[in-house]
């Protein structure tokens, strides 16, 4: 729908997936201002934290074992 905020973004299935991490600051909504029914999924983790820098720690951590 053309009137919808997220009108022409890309839809990836994520919520098809086995395990997701979602990588985000905060729970607030983000640019579009609009609820995502995929953080309340059972499959779903939440990650919070500056995204480059969490992957970046995560990277490390892996390396080190």
């Amino acid at each position: 729908m053309k009137s919808s905020p997220i009108y022409g973004m890309p839809i990836l299935d994520v919520d098809k997936a086995s395990n997701v991490v979602v990588l985000k600051r905060s729970m607030r909504s983000g640019f579009a201002g609009i609820e995502n029914p995929l953080y309340e999924l059972p499959n779903t983790s939440m990650l919070f934290g500056d995204a480059k820098a969490s992957v970046d720690a995560l990277t490390a951590a892996v390396k080190e074992l």
